[in-house]
């Protein structure tokens, strides 16, 4: 096995070497990436206001439109607040989205998922004496009594009722909030444990392959198409150095030592409601990466971008690390609000989630900067490789603190 990384690594070297040597061919190339970013960024961002009114036509709406306004700082789908007035009732607020198909290529079978997964909590919310007009989202049928609708252009519309007296936070501001998410997305965990996780669909194939996520990086290291492998030798050899991390979790599942899971899959602080009075954790949303996975890897997504010391994208490498403080407050909260619901094997497992999900962002930030930076918005030349860089600080940290963080899980095992 290490004779093999050694001849990929060489391999890999010698290609960085050659490319120096063919900067016509990588000019070109980039120019070619460029025009295809281009391209793509223009495709995605057009939806017409005939579009938007065929679609509030024919959902199943009540009373009379008087307001329509861009909502929230997604940069995946398009969405709109809608206010409507409804008699001597007051104003009722709805979300309307289109869904990306660029990204969810299935949005029908994504929304088979949301469907399933909000019938099923709305279930479990009543037994438990909750209110589930708060606690989960709720579809809008379109007219035909689908839980979407799609446009004269083929594009996939889906309206939500829109969770009021409540607001998501983009960062943490305090602890407490951190503290609140944890238990949310627990919470998540426990109502959703005894779900049929194989009936879900994968709305993003191999989204966490960690193994497949490796070797995309390994080819966007071959093909260089942009010219840029020369001057990240140290990132690059970072990922390779760290591959047994994409294995962990694929070979304990292999042997049955841990079960597949309803999982969120982007479990950041923004995608928790936060009631307005009470300042707790009422509702998850943004379900469209719901599908079969680990648990390991919702808490170490949180983990991932909430405990960091500074932004994603933060250059001063020397203010990056991983927060104690903060990783004991997710840990109690989401231990608490998944009430056992976890296996021993998956709470022990559960520092290495955040390792592994910090090691695989990463590694696809700086795949996508090899590739020309297609995936992920950037703002500024470079800012992917800067966010792989504050990734890779982060794993550095959590390794020199790696028996602070497993002490810290069994403190509240």
């Amino acid at each position: 096995m290490q004779s093999e990384q050694a001849d990929r690594a060489n391999h890999i070297e010698y290609r960085i070497k050659i490319s120096a040597g063919m900067s016509r061919t990588i000019r070109k190339e980039a120019q070619g990436c460029e025009s295809c970013t281009k391209e793509r960024k223009k495709k995605m961002g057009r939806v017409s206001e005939l579009q938007i009114r065929e679609a509030i036509a024919n959902f199943k709406f009540t009373g009379r439109l008087i307001e329509r306004k861009i909502f929230g700082s997604g940069h995946i789908n398009d969405t709109y607040l809608l206010t409507f007035e409804i008699g001597d009732m007051g104003d009722m607020k709805v979300i309307l989205q289109r869904m990306n198909r660029e990204i969810f290529t299935k949005p029908v079978e994504l929304m088979e998922n949301i469907v399933g997964v909000t019938s099923y909590l709305r279930e479990k919310i009543i037994e438990n004496g909750g209110n589930p007009e708060r606690e989960t989202l709720n579809i809008i049928p379109a007219k035909d009594g689908k839980a979407y609708f799609v446009d004269f252009k083929g594009e996939y519309w889906r309206s939500y009722k829109f969770i009021t007296d409540a607001t998501c936070y983009d960062r943490v501001e305090k602890p407490e909030d951190f503290y609140e998410s944890a238990v949310a997305f627990g919470n998540f965990q426990r109502l959703l444990a005894d779900y049929p996780a194989e009936t879900l669909y994968e709305t993003i194939e191999g989204f966490h392959d960690t193994r497949a996520r490796l070797e995309t990086f390994k080819q966007a290291v071959e093909k260089d198409i942009c010219g840029r492998a020369d001057s990240v030798r140290k990132e690059i050899q970072f990922v390779l150095d760290h591959e047994e991390l994409a294995d962990v979790f694929g070979e304990l599942q292999e042997k049955g030592e841990i079960p597949l899971r309803v999982t969120h899959n982007d479990t950041k602080l923004n995608n928790i409601m936060i009631d307005n009075v009470t300042r707790k954790g009422i509702c998850v949303i943004d379900l469209d990466t719901v599908m079969p996975g680990l648990a390991m890897n919702d808490f170490g997504d949180s983990i991932r971008f909430g405990a960091s010391t500074a932004a994603e994208d933060e250059r001063d490498l020397s203010k990056v690390s991983c927060s104690m403080e903060l990783y004991e407050i997710y840990v109690k909260g989401f231990l608490e609000g998944c009430a056992g619901s976890l296996t021993p094997k998956e709470v022990e497992l559960l520092p290495m989630g955040a390792k592994v999900m910090t090691y695989e962002c990463g590694m696809r930030f700086l795949t996508d900067y090899l590739e020309g930076d297609h995936y992920f918005k950037i703002h500024r030349e470079g800012h992917n490789l800067d966010r792989a860089r504050t990734q890779f600080k982060l794993v550095e940290d959590m390794e020199q603190k790696w028996d602070i963080m497993k002490e810290i899980i069994r403190k509240y095992q």
